[in-house]
């Protein structure tokens, strides 16, 4: 019987299969990424030298809520239905069609909020619709 203590060896751990791996991980990482530099299109908008554009005397702001609530002239609908919106519309234009609607739609607010908003438009015939929007400064303008 051999009762001798032999000499143990101390596990090695083997770093070269880890950084093959990591070097791996990391090569496939820096090609999948994308960066935030946006430039597909460099689109140059045409110019025109036109009359000062006209006063509109009336206008009718409709806000959607991210929640898909709307307000018109800060008047809030009860219904969200696309036949509330349109006979709220036609009141609140009294049949002028020179009427511009303003829509200021929530950034959170549903795709199909903003197309009832322009369907009751269209219904109550009003066709003058633009659309409000914040520039990064804070200050709001239309589109």
């Amino acid at each position: 019987m051999n009762f001798r203590r032999g000499e143990r060896d101390e596990p090695e751990i083997n770093l070269i299969p880890f950084i093959d791996i990591l070097l791996v991980v990391l090569i496939f990482l820096m090609l999948t990424t994308t960066y935030s530099k946006f430039t597909e299109l460099q689109v140059n908008l045409p110019t025109a030298d036109a009359q000062a554009p006209k006063q509109n005397p009336k206008e009718i702001v409709v806000a959607v809520g991210s929640d898909g609530r709307y307000s018109i002239n800060r008047q809030v609908v009860e219904s969200t239905s696309v036949e509330a919106l349109t006979r709220v519309l036609s009141a609140a234009s009294q049949n002028n069609r020179e009427t511009v609607v303003i829509i200021s739609a929530d950034a959170a607010a549903t795709h199909q909020s903003v197309i009832n908003v322009m369907d009751a438009a269209r219904r109550a015939g009003l066709i003058q619709i633009t659309f409000a929007t914040q520039q990064s400064g804070g200050a709001r303008g239309r589109s």
